[in-house]
């Protein structure tokens, strides 16, 4: 503990006593960051003590997660920086504080719960297997994890006399495609042999043309020892080879990085995303389905298009394969979820694998199943995958890409059972989501069996090789509140195990690699030779028609005022109900502007979904309470992508603004999506928006726990508007400029592929395999998650 805490409890002992005593004055056993640091406000003001405000004990304070209290006194999670944590207990009576380590606490929180303490419980740790293994050091350098281990690597493998360059050419000597081989044949086979060649090539692919091919210089480079693969011209082949002897000169990480994405080793992906309804065409809105499947497919269509022009730069006349691999639902409704094969639009050669759930009794399961329900099914799930994918592809994937916590269990079978670089996408982790969920899991169990998602994202995200997170906060949050991955590293399930060490936030697999929006569909609002005048006719239909279509509810009385649009899934965490509470309760803000919802239905019978259900209910409520059907127009329909482009714009025709809401949102596809066309944006402050939006500037942020406050900032914007010359135009071109530098899909492709490569490369000649940590977590698969998996 810093030195300062102490010496102001030895200062202020009566002050830091009665604070603690407040705190067990609460009654309440446990007590979240927001209500120590309230408490601790409401003590300084009650006691005259303002001067405590800025004090070491503020400091202590602010920087407290939760405590945790009993008879034994108060156990505090405490998270000075940024990924890192310290846990101390504090005795009132002595005045006595001493640290105590993870374990110690996360007994404490389970002695809570369970009333007792256990004689004994499971303790997973993952810490020992990361003995000796290069990590970052610094909070700020999480997530850029290729950028340290290419600097770490490459100074300390090629330091180590003849074994680096060893490696590179024996990495180099392994590259085929269908018994073809690429790079190196076998008449190099020793380091030297390699340097010679190397300078042997330069010198005659200097008397050749620089636009000469492969097929006029192959015969002499081959009697040299290379083979095709080395570019597609004699310019790119010679910059290639002489990457390689710079890195066997004097091994530099931006040129072993420059050669390794050069390297042609990625020819056939596959893509897991088991649960919803994954298609093109019907499926958007339906349980369980929305941003996910948006993404897949733009990132889809954003590799194929990388991997074919990396391909053609090799000189490789080649056909990437990328397939997406999800389940097959008989019972599909009007979507093609019942085709076993869908080809993907707008690609050459990429398509969807659909492969049914399977009955113990292999009897195909026939109807959708929530993504909270289908753990039992995963592991033959995969396990028919292996076979219809290899089928399907004609060979084995070079890279597995999981998707969401089931998605990344089965690219972790596979990855096991076929030796192949395994990436991982999270897009949301629930455990982040609901309050307590690991310490209360039992009390979810029935809904939302916990225990075995909790489970398969440990053992995923310790089996990837590299996982990509779309914001920094997605991994280790930001200073005064938790990253998703971050709430991993210890936690507790009281009378199943105790996590002391679940996953290392300064792991070099971690990487930001953020998406975009599709720019043949999402486009400025301004660039009117691209819009489709019938699309903006029933789009203005739609929104200031009558209500004579019961999928549509509300009429828009003055469609002179700016819109609000706001556009999700009915799910409680995107809080479409809270942002219409915070319209109805404004006056200012009912003034302004009008409403527009696009999302859910309108009839709660048509839903499948609870939650949902619950959502459609509350949000009749609200419209009837606040007497809104003058100011609301409700579209409970599913737009195609055309469509959603178009509505962004035609709102932004209006000087409206997008309104996301949510409780949480791990990126904010959609407030990308407005963004890129020029609609001014206003979202929430919990999630990857944060980092999206620049506040004032390309947008702003709102608090979704404060509606009254992010509803007079949204009026305050508005009444700008009117008053001050062009300010809309200034935040909508901030909003254009801001995605242009930072969120494409063109960017995201050029690095996925670079770091794949750059993975399999570091896999093949290091301990990155981690095999012992492999056969940890299959034992934790093995013991816990069938068992829990097998019980549902």
């Amino acid at each position: 503990m810093d030195k300062e805490i102490l010496k102001y409890f030895k200062r202020y002992p009566n002050q830091v006593k009665l604070l603690l005593e407040r705190y067990i004055g609460i009654d309440k056993p446990l007590l979240l960051q927001s209500e120590l640091w309230d408490q601790f406000e409401r003590f300084c003001a009650d006691n005259d003590l303002q001067h405590m405000l800025d004090s070491p004990l503020a400091t202590l304070i602010r920087s407290a997660q939760e405590a945790a209290i009993d008879q034994d006194g108060i156990f505090m999670a405490i998270r000075p920086w940024v990924a890192r944590w310290e846990y101390f207990r504090f005795t009132p009576d002595e005045l006595k504080v001493e640290e105590v380590d993870v374990a110690k606490y996360l007994e404490r929180k389970e002695k809570i719960v369970n009333g007792h303490e256990e004689s004994f419980t499971l303790e997973i740790d993952l810490g020992p297997f990361g003995r000796g293994f290069p990590y970052l050091r610094e909070s700020r350098s999480i997530g850029r994890g290729v950028e340290f281990l290419n600097r770490k690597l490459s100074s300390e493998l090629f330091m180590e006399l003849g074994k680096g360059d060893r490696r590179l050419l024996d990495f180099m000597s392994v590259h085929q495609y269908n018994g073809v081989q690429l790079l190196l044949n076998g008449k190099i086979k020793e380091v030297a042999e390699l340097r010679r060649a190397l300078r042997i090539a330069d010198e005659y692919l200097e008397t050749q043309p620089v636009h000469t091919k492969w097929k006029k210089v192959g015969k002499k480079m081959r009697a040299l020892g290379f083979e095709q693969g080395w570019g597609k011209t004699v310019d790119i082949m010679r910059y290639t080879l002489r990457l390689v002897s710079d890195i066997l000169e004097a091994p530099d990480p931006a040129n072993l990085e420059r050669f390794l994405g050069s390297i042609p080793m990625i020819f056939n992906i596959a893509i897991f995303s088991p649960h919803g309804y994954f298609g093109q065409e019907n499926v958007l809105g339906k349980p369980d389905t929305g941003g996910q499947v948006v993404y897949i497919l733009d990132q889809v269509r954003a590799l194929e298009k990388e991997m074919r022009r990396r391909l053609a730069e090799q000189g490789l006349d080649l056909e990437p394969q990328i397939v997406v691999v999800t389940r097959l639902i008989p019972e599909a409704g009007d979507t093609k979820c019942d085709q076993r094969i869908e080809r993907i639009d707008g690609t050459e050669n990429a398509r969807i694998l659909r492969v049914p759930f399977r009955y113990e009794s292999g009897e195909v399961v026939p109807h959708w199943i929530s993504r909270f329900e289908v753990w039992p099914f995963i592991e033959r799930f995969a396990l028919d995958v292996e076979g219809e994918l290899t089928g399907e592809l004609g060979a084995r994937p070079d890279l597995l890409i999981g998707n969401y916590s089931d998605g990344n269990l089965v690219a972790s079978i596979l990855s096991g059972r076929l030796h192949v670089t395994q990436c991982n996408i999270a897009h949301a982790l629930e455990k982040t989501k609901y309050l307590y969920s690991d310490l209360y899991w039992k009390d979810n169990e029935e809904k939302y069996h916990f225990s075995c998602q909790f489970t398969a994202d440990l053992i995923a995200m310790n089996t990837a090789d590299f996982i990509i997170t779309s914001t920094y906060q997605e991994i280790a949050g930001k200073k005064d509140s938790v990253g998703q991955y971050e709430s991993y590293g210890a936690f507790t399930m009281p009378g199943l195990y105790r996590v002391v060490n679940g996953i290392n936030m300064f792991d070099p697999k971690f990487n930001i690699v953020s998406p975009g929006a599709n720019q043949e569909i999402f486009f400025p609002y301004s660039e009117h030779a691209r819009r489709i005048a019938e699309h903006s006719d029933q789009i203005r239909e739609m929104v200031f028609g009558e209500e004579n279509n019961p999928e549509m509810r509300g009429v828009l009385s003055d469609s002179g005022k700016p819109i609000l649009f706001t556009m999700a899934r009915f799910d409680q965490i995107k809080n479409v109900t809270g942002f219409v509470e915070w319209y109805g309760k404004s006056k200012r803000l009912r003034d302004l502007a009008n409403v527009l919802v696009v999302g859910g239905k309108t009839d709660p019978n048509m839903s499948d979904d609870d939650e949902e259900r619950d959502q459609i209910n509350r949000l009749h409520h609200l419209i009837d309470e606040f007497k809104l059907d003058g100011h609301i127009k409700w579209l409970g329909i599913h737009l195609d992508k055309q469509m959603t482009g178009e509505i962004y714009r035609f709102v932004a025709d209006h000087r409206g603004v997008f309104v996301q809401p949510a409780l949480f949102e791990a990126f904010g596809l959609t407030v990308i999506e407005a963004m890129t066309t020029g609609l001014p944006t206003f979202a929430t402050c919990y999630g990857g928006p944060l980092e999206i939006i620049e506040h004032g500037v390309s947008g702003f942020h709102i608090d979704p726990n404060h509606g009254n406050g992010s509803a007079e900032l949204i009026a305050d914007f508005l009444a700008k508007c009117l008053v001050v010359k062009d300010h809309w135009e200034t935040i909508s071109n901030g909003a254009i400029e801001r995605v242009k530098s930072r969120y494409t899909w063109d960017l995201y492709a050029e690095r996925m592929m670079t770091l794949s490569r750059v993975y399999g490369f570091w896999k093949f000649v290091t301990n990155l395999e981690r095999a012992e940590t492999r056969r940890y977590l299959e034992m934790l698969y093995g013991l816990q998650f069938r068992k829990l998996a097998k019980s549902m």
